[in-house]
């Protein structure tokens, strides 16, 4: 007997959604999964029917509620990571062990089933390059908001000529952008195609009744196809296969937080390192100096993964830096 299927487990869709979605296919079968990403926020359905006109080329979003809160305490309340995860935890937006949502293994799932349907091409959770939110320090929150920006954890995926770019970090992301005013525990996917070109998705990406709610929209659309005898008729969407492009050659601008020795000729030498390795500096920022020390910030035009890091592992050997403080992706 055939046996129709709806599941709000984002894990086994992240991990084995391709076989059992080809299993339902083979057997005629409804396997829906609306709940396993943003909660109450219709997306998997979106990119699935009313955009498959498009080509989509950017999928990009706030999917976890719990560090999007935290985030947002830090912003509004000038909590600590610590104080904030202890007020998450107590309102029951965080688990006892908070590490799937701090560290992005959560929204990184998330990442990879969007990516997947967005692309019609498989992207797998071990393809999704995951960082989270543990390092981001109130000196970070105060550049962002001197610099009008806010700081947000996304799962951002482009698809591109030479593959699929995938991954989950924060982002240093400026206000004109729809997706800074996203607070609290709300989620929002924000999507561009050729046609719809921007559109957004917000809601409660979390709770019983918002995951309820996409559950009972499954339920009903499985009870709809077996009353005109036409279920399995959308299973997999990922007609293609594209490679997923390794994050080190994925390019983005980034925002650097350093302490330096406070003396003649440091930021010559540190514009040098990076001219080396290809990367362009795009802003300066001089602070808190002190007798012996300052600290520099400094902001880059977009250079690939494995540039940046190879700058940043030569600074560090150097005597004039004490320390990289923060290093932070900017949109």
């Amino acid at each position: 007997d055939t046996v129709h299927v709806v599941t709000a487990n984002k894990d086994l869709m992240a991990e084995h959604g391709g076989e059992l979605l080809d299993l339902a296919a083979a057997h005629g079968c409804d396997l829906l999964f609306e709940a396993s990403v943003a909660g109450a926020i219709p997306i998997i359905r979106p990119l699935k029917q009313c955009l498959a006109g498009n080509e989509i080329s950017e999928v990009m979003g706030i999917v976890n509620g719990t560090t999007n809160y935290i985030l947002t305490k830090m912003f509004e309340e000038n909590m600590s990571f610590e104080a904030a995860l202890a007020k998450a935890t107590e309102l029951g937006y965080a688990e006892a062990d908070p590490t799937a949502d701090v560290e992005g293994l959560d929204a990184g799932r998330k990442a990879a089933i969007l990516s997947s349907i967005a692309f019609h091409s498989r992207v797998q959770f071990k393809d999704v390059y995951t960082e989270g939110i543990t390092k981001i320090t109130a000196e970070d929150i105060a550049y962002a908001k001197e610099f009008d920006c806010v700081i947000k954890l996304l799962a951002v995926a482009h698809n591109t000529d030479k593959g699929i770019e995938v991954g989950v970090y924060p982002v240093l992301l400026g206000k004109e952008h729809p997706l800074s005013s996203v607070r609290d525990s709300f989620n929002a996917v924000f999507v561009h195609g050729d046609a719809v070109d921007d559109a957004m998705f917000y809601g409660r990406g979390a709770g019983e009744m918002p995951t309820a709610s996409a559950v009972v929209g499954d339920v009903i659309d499985v009870a709809r196809n077996l009353q005109f005898g036409c279920n399995g008729r959308i299973s997999c969407t990922c007609y293609q296969d594209l490679p997923v492009k390794p994050f080190d050659e994925v390019k983005n601008k980034f925002f650097l937080r350093m302490q330096v020795k406070n003396e003649p000729g440091v930021l010559a030498k540190v514009a040098s390192v990076f001219g080396g390795h290809k990367v362009s500096i795009r802003r300066v920022v001089q602070k808190h100096v002190q007798e012996e020390a300052a600290e520099l910030v400094i902001s880059t035009e977009k250079v690939k993964e494995y540039h940046i890091k190879d700058a940043l592992r030569e600074l560090q050997k150097m005597d004039s830096i004490s320390e990289i403080s923060s290093m932070i992706r900017e949109y």
